[in-house]
This record gives C-alpha cells, structure tokens and sequence, in this order.
C-alpha cells in the first residue's frame, strides 16, 4: 500500500502548504481534504487544515513528520468552503493558512478542547409549573439562585455549560428542580441535524402589507436563477429588512435544507435582527437561528459555528467575519447596509466582506443582495454597468411616513446675529428640542467624536497635550477625570496646571458626546438625556440595554456617536440634530465626502418612521456646500452621479484598482527607505509597466506606540495587471529588510 501524505495550511505568514505523513491506516483512511489535523511545527503542536491528500511528496523521508491526530468530530470543511479560502487567499495576497485558521472559532485551533467540543449538549429550560412557582420558592436573599432562575425564564433554554458559569452549585440544582417538575432536561447529539419543527403553540406573525416597490423586490430575488446580484437601495424606513425577511422566508421553503446568511455592519445591529428574524421563522426550531460575531464567548460562537457547518442552523445572521462560516447549504447572501466601512477589515487578512459575500454568491450560483440607503459609489458604478440589477423602494413604507425635511444651520450667520447658544448648541436647535420635550417625542443627537473634549490646551503658552507614546493629541475624558489616547490607550490623569508654564487654566478645546451630555442637561432642562458610544457601551450587553431604554420610551434625548446612526428603528424620534458635521467636507480622504454623506443620510433617517414628522437640523458653517444640499433634498442619485463623474476624471476608485503598501520602524526614515527600495523592485517585474507608483509618504498618525509608520500607493486601471504585479512583488519584499513590520492591503478604504 503507498504510502499517504498530507498538504496542511498553518497559520503562518509563508504562503506555502507543508507535507506531513500519514503513519497508521486510520489516519490514512481520516486523511480527506478539508479535515482538521494536530501537527507538529517545530517545536509546538499547532492546527492545520488539510488541503491536499497524496501518496508523493517532494520532501525528502527524512525531514518529514508525522501527523498527530485528526480531529473526527469536526466533518471536513467543504471543497466550496476550500475554494472560497484560496481565493481570498490569492485576491489579498495572504497565505492560506492566514485565511482559513483564522477564520474558524478559537476552540476548533485547540487541540485539547477537541474531545469535549462536540460532546452533546444538555439544555435545560422551565416547564409551566416552574415559570409559575420557582420565583416564590427562592429564599428572598439567594440573589445567585435568583439569577439562575431568570437565566431560564429569559431565554427558550440554558445550556449546562452557561448554567455552570452563573453557579458554581447550578447542576444540582437544576437536577433537584427537575425532579419538582420546574425544569426539564434535553440532551442533544452536537453532530445531529434534527428537522426544523413547528415551535409548540407558535402562532403566525401577523405580515405588514408589502407596497409595489416592496412586492416587485421580493419577487425578483425570489424567482432568481443561479447567480445574481441584486443592489436594494431603499430610502431610509423604506422596509429594506421586510424584503429581506419575505424573500428568504420563500427562499428557504422552497428548499428544506437551505441556509441563509444575513450580513450586518455591527454588533449592536445583531439584537433587533435576531429579535426580527426569530419573529417572523418561529415556526424554526430554536437552534435554526445563530448569531456570529466576535461579541460571543468563545463557547457559544463555537456551537453557534457548529450548527453552521452541520446545517442545523438554517439562517446565519453576523458581523464580517461571518462571510468565512462554513455554510455547506447555503442558498442566498444578505449585506445590509453593504455601504458600511466596516465590513472591512483593518488588521489580519484585510478583507471586504461585501466582496467576499459576492464572490461566494457567484461561486455557488445563488442570489446576493445589497442593501442600503446609502450604496457604496462601486456598487452604485456596478449597477450602472448593468452588472448589477437595482432594486429601488423610493418612499417609506409606513402610510403615513415621509422622509424628513433637512434644515442647515448657519452658524456664521447665528454669530453674526449675536444669537444665544449652549455650548456648541445653536439657539435654533435647542429650540427643536425643547419643542420636542414638550410634545412628548424623542430627539438624537449625533456627534461623531466621543470623550469630553479631542484636546487640552493652555491658552497662556499653547501646550496642548500629547501622547508620548504616538503622535496624536490625548482626548479628554471627564467623567473619569483621564486623558486617553485613542490610538494606543495610554493614559494619565488630568493635569492640576500646565506641564509647560504652570498656568492652571488649562481648558478642554473642541467636543465630544460626554461633553454634549453636559451641555443637553442645562440647555434643556427637565430631560432624560442618555449617551451611546464606544465609551458607555464596553460592558457585554450594554449597548442592548441602553438601546431597549430608548425604545421604550424612558429616554428623551439620545447622543451618541455612529452607533446610533444607521440601522435602529426608533418609532418615537422625530427630530435629529447633527453637530460638527463640516470637519468631514476638507479631509485629505478622497472618500470622506462619500462617507458623509451616507452619514448623515441615515442618521437622517431615524426620524419621523411611525408616521410623526421628521426634522433635521445639521449645524454648518458651510449652509452653501454641494454635498449639503443634495442631503436636503434627499438626492443620493444626484450625489452619486457627480462624485461618480469627479473620480472618473481624477482616474479613483472605482475607475481605477489599488493597493496600499505599509512599513512600520523603528524611525520614520528606516520605513520611508525600505518603501522606496520596494518601488525600485517592481522594475523587475513586467507587469508593474501597467502599474503607477507613488511616492512613498508617512501616515497622518505618523507614530503608534513608539512605531513610525508610512505607505506606498501603487494602482492600475487594470486589475489583472495589479494582481499579477502583487504576486510577483511578494517574494521580493521578503527579502528586504530594515524595518519592524510591514503589511501589504488590497482595495484599501483608509489611504
């Protein structure tokens, strides 16, 4: 019998495969593309996919090395799932271990977790007799035994797993529960695939009345065939998700097994999707519906990857990284808000998941929507170029819903008049929302800049305080009295006097939400004012409950940052007001007006959405610009027209394809030369005479923790020719040396 070897990915920056032995028949017979292997890696144990099976290799016998186990509770990963790896692989220009490992839940890449993984799941959950008599039976101070309780009447199920982690005494008591009758045990075989059943006493959501828009875009993705890439722009409120949900719904009866994957920019989007989607497929066995995103303990983004990759889970629902789940069934693809940055990633693999979720759609053959208010100017291009098919819904779907009327603000003519503000608050807008306080309605706020203040400064000699440890100001965070870095997390206490001259007048220059906050309890008196963003919101759980305040009904002014500006259908909210918005109009980004735009467009759009007038006021200096207009008539086509037109002329994305070439060092000249002797390689290669290169230059946050940092920017109005170009370079930079780290980003969105 010959012998059999393996081609295994390892996370490791050489893009290379590596051959290991097969040294039993059983591992022979286990050795099958896509299965999950032990290996040895120099001196650690490390995981690695199986990519290819052989009975040769170029290695000679003696440098070669044995496979330590397979992982037989996993099913190998499919050959689409492979295929889909390898692309992103080659398209970004990583190895394929970087892309596959990576992409699997940190529990399938321990080796000594895989034994209890997979094992069968107790869930236990409260019969009727126990919803009604366990909160009397608790003794009044068992605040552990209390939490237990509502663990199981919150939810359809406890896992033991879960159960353990609020108790350490959980399992028996839940065991002495269960033999009073108040709560029951299921065991579940992890690798079943148990049909999705008709929950008990389910009834049948009540479906809103769908309008011609609406009915034409359900009907179009449903009848599709094969591949096909739909662009749903939807004004905002327009009913966007409602098409998701019939569509798929239809999709998925038509074809018992399939799976579907809904996309959606952030974490905090997750909740109000799982919550409508659980509504409308009840008739789903509970385990039908997963979330992933990085926001899961590590346990229950394993189980929830799990019911993926057995096809248990009949709709997906995640952040970016849930474009790589392994979905063997998969029928259709959901990008919501497919405009979003974030859906690319910034560190790691640098991928776009919008992409991705395209090219995973025509790979199998199925439909791929896009959805947004918003779309992105390549979508848009694409469906101009009749690549894409648009789907339009041009007014609200609530009857008596209309797009809000947008106001400007004139600041300069505010100042001029001598008219009274609050702290950054123009008189006009204060006036909005004392009205609006009055009536009963909610308002929001939107500032995107958290922290009190971006700067310190003192007026007598113009310190302002700095990072020592990059090159960026340390903003002001009042409330717990520090200045942090935002780039690098340093941070000190704020200082009595200034460092420099000893003036202790020092004073907070500019503002963030938490000095907003402030500012809304003097100017409207008698509020509830509640802030959103990344600094109220780190605790696990606290966006969901601070979003459900708003909700219901106990907030009367919302601030925050973008969390709050796309994707929540706050029902009550009938005024917006934008502050500092102009900042944006003179960046260096070519993209920053795009970005704007969409911005405030869906900001916009969480008012009047349950039939109460809407209203925006957007504060500028600038009442005259081009892009503010537009936003005032609502006119995204006219907006993407002409941004289109001025990239064209100044050959941009998406007329043009680029990448971006970073170099981190020790000093900023080390990173400049080791970019500039990157330049001088692609001489070497036929390709890059289709290729420009500009000058290499560092970043505007030129200093990270001590690192200089700089990019090169190469584009070509060939994409063939860029790629080509970009995997003949790669071999060449490994040979240079001279700097910390460098990184090389295709598509880049941050330049």
């Amino acid at each position: 019998m010959n012998e059999v070897f393996v081609r295994v990915a390892l996370d490791h920056p050489l893009p290379t495969l590596f051959d290991y032995r097969c040294a039993t028949p059983e591992m022979a017979a286990a050795a099958v593309p896509g299965a999950l292997v032990s290996v040895p890696f120099g001196k650690r144990h490390v995981v690695g996919l199986v990519c290819e099976v052989t009975t040769h290799s170029d290695v000679p016998a003696e440098r070669l090395k044995a496979v330590d186990k397979f992982c037989t509770a996993c099913p190998p990963l499919s050959e689409n799932w492979l295929a889909l790896a390898a692309f992103a692989a080659d398209y970004y220009q990583r190895g394929l271990g970087e892309v596959a490992l990576p992409a699997l839940p940190q529990a399938l890449r321990d080796t000594a977790r895989w034994s209890r993984l997979f094992a069968p799941e107790e869930r236990y959950r409260l019969t009727p007799a126990g919803r009604a008599a366990l909160p009397d039976a608790l003794p009044a101070r068992a605040s552990a035994l209390r939490k237990l309780a509502q663990a199981l009447a919150d939810s359809d199920y406890l896992l033991a797993a879960d159960a353990r982690a609020l108790h350490p005494k959980a399992l028996p008591t839940l065991d002495t529960w269960q033999s009073s009758g108040w709560v029951e045990l299921d065991v579940i075989e992890a690798a079943a695939v148990p049909a999705a059943v008709a929950a008990e006493n389910a009834p049948a959501p009540a479906l809103p009345t769908l309008t011609d828009e609406q009915d034409a875009a359900v009907e179009a993705i449903r009848d599709a065939d094969g591949f096909a890439p739909f662009l749903l722009h939807g004004v905002t409120g327009s009913g966007k998700t409602e098409v998701y949900l019939r569509a798929l719904a239809d999709i998925l009866a038509a074809k018992p097994a399939a799976q579907a994957l809904v996309l959606v920019p952030e974490i905090n989007l997750t909740p109000q999707f799982e919550a409508a989607f659980r509504a409308r497929f009840a008739a789903l066995d509970s385990s039908a519906i997963v979330t992933l995103h990085s926001g899961l303990a590590e346990g229950e983004r394993a189980r929830h990857w799990f019911a993926a990759h057995s096809g248990r889970a009949r709709i997906v629902l995640g952040t970016r990284l849930a474009v790589l789940a392994s979905l063997p069934q998969l029928a259709v693809i959901v990008v919501d808000e497919e405009h979003d940055p974030a859906y690319k990633q910034q560190e790691g693999l640098r991928y776009s998941a919008r992409d991705l979720a395209i090219y995973r759609a025509k790979q199998l053959g199925v439909p791929v929507v896009l959805g947004s208010a918003t779309p992105s100017l390549e979508s848009w291009w694409q469906a101009d170029q009749g690549r894409y098919k648009r789907l339009t819904l041009s007014r609200r779907a609530v009857a008596d819903a209309v797009l809000p009327t947008v106001k400007l603000v004139d600041l300069e003519e505010e100042r001029r008049r001598g008219r009274a503000s609050f702290e950054g608050l123009s008189g006009p807008l204060v006036a909005a929302l004392r009205a609006r306080l009055e009536r009963g309605e909610q308002s929001l706020v939107f500032l995107n800049r958290r922290g009190y203040a971006p700067q310190l400064a003192c007026d007598a000699c113009g310190w302002v305080a700095g990072c020592p440890r990059c090159s960026a100001y340390v903003v002001l965070h009042k409330p717990e009295r520090a200045l942090r870095c935002h780039h690098c997390g340093w941070e000190s206490r704020i200082p009595r006097s200034c460092p420099e001259c000893g003036n202790v007048d020092i004073a907070p220059m500019g503002r963030g939400t938490q000095r907003v906050e402030e500012s809304l309890a003097s100017a409207v008196p008698g509020a509830r004012v509640l802030r959103i963003d990344a600094d109220s919101t780190r605790r696990k759980g606290s966006a969901q409950a601070l979003f459900s305040d708003v909700h219901a009904g106990e907030v009367d002014i919302l601030v925050g940052t973008q969390m709050i500006a796309k994707g929540h259908d706050f029902q009550r909210v009938s005024l917006v007001g934008v502050l500092n918005a102009d900042t944006a109009l003179f960046s260096h980004d070519f993209r920053a007006s795009e970005r704007l735009f969409a911005q405030l467009m869906q900001v916009s759009g969480r008012a009047g959405r349950a039939g109460l007038p809407g209203e925006v006021l957007i504060q500028t200096r600038y009442p005259r610009h081009a892009l503010y207009h537009a936003l005032s008539r609502h006119d995204y086509v006219g907006f993407a027209s002409a941004t289109l037109a001025e990239r064209r002329d100044a050959h941009l994305p998406p007329f043009v394809y680029q990448a971006l070439l970073r170099a981190e060092g020790r000093t900023l000249e080390a990173a400049l030369a080791f970019l500039q002797q990157a330049a001088a390689e692609l001489t070497q290669i036929p390709a890059a005479a289709r290729v420009t290169a500009y000058d290499a230059v560092p970043l505007t946050i030129v200093k990270v923790m001590h690192v200089h940092r700089a990019q090169l920017l190469i584009e070509s109005a060939s994409r063939a020719a860029l790629q080509a170009t970009l995997r003949a370079w790669q071999p060449l930079l490994r040979g240079l040396k001279g700097v910390l780290r460098w990184n090389l980003e295709v598509d880049p969105l941050d330049i």
